[in-house]
């Protein structure tokens, strides 16, 4: 894609900087003037008027002393914070553990009248079952070297999926064929979880579609997983953070992308005869 998902993140950053930096020239203070009322070195200054170093909250604090503009510090502590929850990395979010963060996703999922799934890798989040679930949380925790809490964590996951089961929302997920063949846990949480795809693409509220190994002429290739919350976030998986992108000429390219990734999906008798094909490789 020619847009980064991180742009969201770094264009409120951004805003921030150039919001301290007309404070400063406002003020009518050179940078090495700001960095000695701030007791600390120039290149910090520089470094946060360019948005390569976020500043904290007690560097707003004595950014607006130093500048004479008290009166911002609230408003500018709260868009610093916002932008950096565009981009969090895995390892911070979890230090705990997994379970916190499967829980901390129920209120987004219930706000959502339509969320877009793509996943080229793993069944998505609300379409898993316990024991699969529980496979690829574990393998999650291992590799962030984070407390392993896969059994809590794999039912604080099922919870969260009930939102499938309440009124108001509809769910739209498409995934490569590739999803259905990538083993996590044993031969029977396999089988248990491509058993559930075949219940669960029969829900109302879902619409499940599986892009087959063997599309020929591709319209677009398969892209890194990512959710769209109605039409104002996407989120988007990488291995080390979540991006969440806000920009509307983002989620525009993102939405145009989801919809031709679904364009090349097969649904109902063909999706699940794909799925069965899955199970019986299972052997």
């Amino acid at each position: 894609m020619s847009i980064s998902p991180s742009s969201s993140a770094q264009a409120a950053r951004e805003g921030v900087a150039r919001r301290l930096r007309d404070l400063r020239r406002n003020a009518d203070l050179t940078v090495t003037e700001l960095a000695s009322l701030c007791h600390w070195h120039h290149a910090k200054t520089s470094r946060i008027e360019n948005a390569r170093t976020p500043p904290s909250p007690a560097d707003i604090r004595a950014w607006c002393r130093a500048t004479g503009a008290d009166d911002e510090v609230q408003d500018l502590i709260a868009a610093s914070q916002d932008a950096e929850s565009l981009y969090r990395e895995w390892r911070q979010r979890v230090r705990s553990g997994l379970r916190r963060l499967q829980d901390s996703y129920v209120e987004l999922y219930r706000s959502t009248d339509v969320l877009r799934v793509y996943s080229p890798v793993v069944v998505p989040g609300l379409l898993q079952t316990e024991g699969y679930a529980r496979a690829l949380l574990s393998a999650n925790a291992r590799l962030l070297g984070v407390p392993d809490d896969a059994d809590e964590a794999a039912a604080a996951r099922l919870r969260r999926s009930r939102i499938i089961h309440e009124q108001g929302h509809r769910f739209v997920m498409v995934v490569e064929e590739a999803v259905l063949h990538y083993r996590l846990g044993d031969a029977d949480a396999m089988a248990a979880q491509l058993g559930h795809l075949l219940t669960a693409g029969a829900l109302p509220a879902v619409s499940f579609g599986i892009i087959p190994m063997s599309t020929r002429e591709r319209t677009l290739w398969p892209q890194e997983t990512f959710d769209i919350h109605d039409d104002t976030l996407v989120s988007v998986e990488l291995v080390s953070a979540e991006v969440n992108v806000t920009q509307p000429s983002e989620i525009s390219l993102y939405l145009k992308t989801f919809e031709q990734l679904r364009g090349m999906a097969v649904y109902g008798a063909e999706a699940r005869a794909l799925i069965l094909r899955a199970i019986e490789a299972l052997d």
